[in-house]
């Protein structure tokens, strides 16, 4: 089986997509992590402040000259043309600095795109070979969650009802990785195994 050059990654909060992303790029992979490039884009100089702060004002810049990333998550959650416009000022930024990492790869080298929103995107299925979904139970999303952030139960379960259902990627998926009950040394077998299955 030939190896896919272009790894769509994807899984819910605290679903060990990341991990997974670390553990491919260790195999050999080359990882452009949307999320990541997302936090450097509403970071302190970041190119998305300016277009953010003229459209939404000051309150939601902080003091740090940041993304004041509470109030904004509370603004979106509660005002679905707030989210609009604020993916319209990141999402081409995003796509920009995603093309521009993902050139960095070395001739050959598989890149995998790790997409926290790639199933609600509705675009990315046709610009990846394959759809790779690392998955859990809402518990151990919560649980998860919960212990690494501090956020409450409450909060995560918010933010797991913004995201696609679990149906719906393992709809999109062409592989499935289930990271529950999983300690590191299974994870990294789990995906070694896939790995080989794809050509490694």
């Amino acid at each position: 089986m030939k190896r896919p050059t272009r790894i769509g990654l994807t899984g819910g909060i605290g679903s060990g997509k990341s991990t997974v992303g670390r553990m491919l790029v260790d195999l050999g992979a080359w990882l452009v992590d949307t999320d990541a490039i997302s936090r450097a884009l509403t970071a302190a100089g970041g190119a998305g402040i300016g277009p953010i702060r003229e459209t939404f004002g000051p309150d939601f810049i902080d003091a740090a000259g940041a993304l004041d990333r509470t109030r904004m998550r509370d603004l979106v959650f509660r005002d679905p043309d707030a989210r609009r416009r604020l993916e319209s000022l990141l999402h081409p930024l995003i796509g920009q600095e995603t093309l521009r990492q993902a050139s960095q790869a070395l001739p050959g080298q598989p890149v995998v795109y790790d997409v926290p929103l790639l199933v609600e995107s509705g675009r990315w299925r046709a610009l990846v070979d394959r759809v790779l979904v690392v998955d859990c139970t809402p518990a151990t999303q919560i649980e998860r969650v919960v212990q690494r952030s501090g956020l409450a139960a409450v909060e995560v379960e918010r933010i797991i009802a913004q995201q696609a259902s679990r149906e719906a990627r393992l709809r999109a998926a062409d592989a499935v990785i289930f990271n529950d009950g999983l300690d590191l040394d299974q994870l990294r077998e789990e995906v070694r195994a896939l790995w080989a299955g794809w050509g490694g």
